[in-house]
């Protein structure tokens, strides 16, 4: 999709940042609880962000010997990857909570720069940091990202994000981002 060092928006997508189990569910074993997220992004309705040291991981796993990919799949599961997300440079991260998992810090630090809505993950060290102060996107499940994308949708007709619905007036999603907000 392109570079970018952070934020501006360029669409009303809402921004997701998948963990790297994530990615395998949907891209590797085809999950259908991962499934609606490839659909949205594949809709322009969800962009998913990525960047060097998050791509570094995916490459690493999936060479693990118990996905037994060969070399040509493995090259096209990280090309296809890299082809549906928005990447980021590198840069400084605010400071974030401590994930217990140091390996999945690099998920919190690129949500954070990249202004991700949400962090999607299965992985129980990050979805332990939800609600935690500081954070300023969720972290949820995928089926949790697909019931915010189809709520988003069902709300606010025509509209693909909640900030845009919040931008237009609508103080019914006004009103769910500022519950949302004071129970993180």
């Amino acid at each position: 999709m392109g570079d970018s060092t952070a934020p501006p928006r360029e669409s009303e997508a809402v921004r997701l940042v998948l963990d790297t189990n994530v990615v395998l569910d949907l891209l590797h074993f085809h999950d259908p609880a991962a499934l609606p997220l490839g659909r949205a992004q594949a809709r322009g309705e969800a962009v998913f962000l990525a960047d060097a040291r998050t791509l570094g991981e995916l490459e690493r796993v999936i060479a693990y010997p118990e996905f037994a990919l060969a070399s040509t799949a493995q090259d096209a599961l990280l090309a296809s990857y890299r082809a549906a997300t928005e990447h980021l440079a590198p840069g400084e991260a605010p400071r974030l909570p401590r994930c217990r998992d140091a390996d999945d810090q690099i998920f919190l630090e690129l949500a954070a720069r990249g202004g991700a809505d949400l962090l999607v993950s299965k992985d129980k060290a990050l979805l332990g940091l939800k609600g935690r102060q500081g954070l300023a996107f969720a972290i949820v499940t995928p089926v949790g990202a697909v019931e915010r994308l189809r709520s988003c949708e069902a709300i606010v007709a025509g509209c693909t994000s909640m900030r845009q619905a919040e931008r237009s007036g609508d103080k019914y999603t006004k009103g769910m981002r500022e519950a949302e907000t004071e129970f993180r």
